[in-house]
């Protein structure tokens, strides 16, 4: 991390001379923030405990919230995997390879993270001290460029302080890093703008959903024709060892208050109780169609001036899911002192972002 008052990172277009210096940053133990096509990632290598401390460091991040593993195409086969000590692979049985080998070939390179049995190379500092590792290889041609030009894995959680709202431009990673990093590769506003999905794949071959993404569990289960389970609550309460990132109870959160109506704003009869004291201003984050009408719906009930954001006016939820992060840091910087969210329900795409706006309020989601 930068030492106070060095001069603020600089944003760089992604030439290939570009990218060659975030490599040589990486190898020299630096971090560097680059795009997926998720959020935007810190990387650091992910096989020095000092660039990895580096990371933690920086976002704030507690040693108990483990990291993922980038990898490149070229080291994206399950065989590359093994070959490079990566996973453990005597551990797995049959079912478990076959499975393993059919995710990799139909979801990689994009947005889904596999958690699997920890191989020797992984430092533990990356694991959280556990026997697994999380393992995805993203998409997003900067990424990828950056990581074969590096020449190994990268560890890279999102680029912004540890529980605060994902980055999903290079403008947010300055926001949020810009006076603790030198370099950020400007990749262009991310495609997806929500993290991946992350299963683990047990020994055994059998499939947990540890957080959902837009690879949804239906997408997944029909690729390897089995059932996908939910871990149980309880396996990792907060401040122990996680078996995966993002499944804190509160995480991706605004910096000002925020709560999840009970009802969306069309099927509200009664003012919604509201925590704390009285607000003089409201953030509204809309599931879909019109802000400007659900804003002044609220404003109505609750007599109480309504500043409202809609993730998409046509209802469609890929873009919701693009726009989620960035319209949530837009209320949070705006002059509103609460911010709301009308629930999202339903599986897919919904059931991810339901997700984020539950731990963004701090919430127990059932």
């Amino acid at each position: 991390m930068k030492k106070p008052g060095t001069a603020r990172a600089e944003i760089l277009k992604p030439t290939d001379e570009n990218i060659q210096r975030a490599a040589l940053i990486l190898k020299q133990g630096g971090i560097v923030a680059m795009p997926t096509e998720t959020v935007y990632g810190l990387a650091g290598n992910a096989f020095e405990a000092e660039s990895l401390s580096k990371i933690f460091l920086t976002k704030e991040r507690p040693t108990f919230d483990p990291l993922i593993v980038h990898v490149s195409m070229e080291n994206a086969t399950l065989a590359d995997l093994m070959r490079e000590q990566l996973i453990y692979p005597h551990e797995l049985s049959d079912i478990a390879v076959r499975r393993i080998d059919k995710l990799i070939r139909t979801f990689w390179p994009g947005p889904l993270t596999l958690v699997l049995p920890k191989g020797d190379l992984v430092p533990d500092l990356a694991t959280s001290g556990m026997e697994t590792v999380a393992i995805r290889a993203p998409k997003h041609p900067v990424a990828r460029k950056l990581i074969q030009a590096f020449g190994l894995g990268v560890c890279a959680p999102s680029a912004n302080r540890f529980g605060r709202i994902s980055p999903t431009r290079a403008q947010d990673v300055m926001e949020e890093l810009g006076d603790r990093i030198d370099v950020i590769l400007d990749g262009g506003d991310c495609e997806i703008g929500i993290e991946s999905t992350i299963l683990q794949v047990t020994p055994e071959g059998e499939l947990y959903l540890l957080r959902p993404g837009v690879i949804s569990r239906e997408m997944i289960s029909e690729a390897v024709g089995a059932a996908v389970l939910d871990p149980t609550a309880a396996a990792n309460p907060d401040g122990s060892p996680q078996i995966a990132p993002g499944r804190l109870t509160s995480h991706y959160a605004p910096k000002k208050p925020f709560q999840i109506l009970p009802h969306v704003i069309s099927q509200m009869m009664t003012p919604p109780l509201l925590r704390g004291p009285k607000p003089a201003r409201i953030g509204l984050l809309v599931a879909g169609g019109s802000a400007k009408s659900a804003g002044e719906t609220l404003s109505e009930i609750l007599e109480i001036p309504v500043e409202a954001e809609s993730l998409s006016e046509s209802g469609d939820w890929s873009e919701a899911a693009k726009t989620l992060f960035g319209k949530l840091r837009k209320l949070d910087a705006s002059s509103a002192d609460l911010l709301l969210a009308e629930p999202v329900t339903g599986s897919g795409i919904p059931y991810a972002i339901a997700d984020r706006l539950f731990r963004a309020a701090g919430s127990k989601r059932e």
